[in-house]
């Protein structure tokens, strides 16, 4: 997965100039930003409106991109909302969207999720708002595409520190309460298919796979809690996160698949609400992938591939 997720800032290095890529706005091959509000609300779901009724779901990095998607549809299949993240006005973005289009309230709240104490008082609200929770979906998280020998140690800590700790704050916290509570509960954390490795953003890789063993090693520790853990690898998938990457790097993205395209955060979105649907409800310690098959075929350079490495088959 190659989207920052959240709007989490982290002090990404400026990169060298990239060679331009400014294809026609009619142009279909042009990278897009993700889904405007218009568009969003316009998408169609497999699944019956009432699917998540009396559901009550929470979503980290819900401002914007495949956060601010899911949340959308959460809510449009019944769900109670909570959706969290550093920015107040994307936040509210979303939560007025989702008024508008759906008639629903959500629960919105600013938490760093680097920090436990805001996490828990983050998971504390909720449980007091909508009297539980049923599924928390780990979808805040960020990076910057470079060379892994050029990393600061300021940029390699700020990548872990929200990729890998904030997420495992949020998945124990959780946890906790419903131990506490005796209640079962269900996380699902966005990360990213890191089997092959990701160039250029090696910070990220060693996060993710992190959370991806995290993930089943405590999906094995907490069944006799009755807590389901599952993670979803997104691919290239088309969100405002495209902005963190050269033009030249974006218009080769769709080439590390074998179906040559790009998803949308609705894509992510309908996985999440299968995932927190009844029908998954044997699901435990997988991985999905979503990326149209890019780990059987490309390699992403997010930054714009190498000279040495220029051959088909790679992006």
């Amino acid at each position: 997965m190659i989207e920052p997720r959240g709007g989490e800032p982290l002090d990404a290095p400026k990169m060298k100039e990239p060679k331009i890529f400014r294809p026609e706005p009619g142009d279909p091959g042009r990278p897009r930003r993700g889904l405007d509000d218009e568009t969003l609300v316009q998408q169609q779901s497999v699944f019956r409106d009432d699917l998540l009724a009396g559901h009550t779901i929470l979503i980290t990095g819900a401002g914007s991109g495949m956060g601010k998607a899911s949340a959308y549809l959460a809510a449009r299949l019944g769900a109670n909302v909570a959706i969290c993240g550093r920015d107040p006005e994307k936040l509210e973005g979303t939560a007025a969207l989702i008024r508008e289009s759906t008639g629903r309230e959500i629960l919105c709240q600013s938490t760093n999720i680097r920090d436990p104490d805001a996490v828990e008082a983050l998971i504390g609200s909720v449980h007091d708002h909508f009297g539980g929770l049923d599924t928390l979906v780990n979808n805040a998280g960020g990076q910057f595409p470079q060379d892994a020998i050029d990393f600061s140690r300021k940029g390699w800590m700020a990548v872990i520190d929200t990729n890998l700790n904030g997420t495992w704050w949020m998945m124990q916290e959780a946890a906790k309460r419903w131990q506490a509570d005796g209640k079962p509960g269900h996380i699902i954390n966005i990360v990213a298919n890191v089997e092959r490795g990701m160039p250029q953003a090696a910070h990220t890789c060693a996060a993710r796979a992190g959370v991806i063993y995290l993930s089943k090693t405590v999906a094995t520790e907490w069944a006799p809690l009755n807590i389901r853990v599952n993670c979803i690898g997104p691919g290239v998938i088309e969100t405002e996160g495209f902005r963190m990457y050269p033009e030249e790097a974006l218009a080769r993205f769709h080439k590390a698949n074998p179906m040559k395209m790009r998803g949308n955060a609705w894509d992510v979105a309908e996985a999440i609400a299968y995932l927190a649907s009844p029908a998954a409800r044997f699901i435990n310690g997988d991985l999905m992938i979503i990326d149209g098959g890019q780990a059987q075929w490309g390699v992403i350079w997010p930054a714009g591939m190498p000279d040495y490495f220029s051959e088909d088959g790679a992006a």
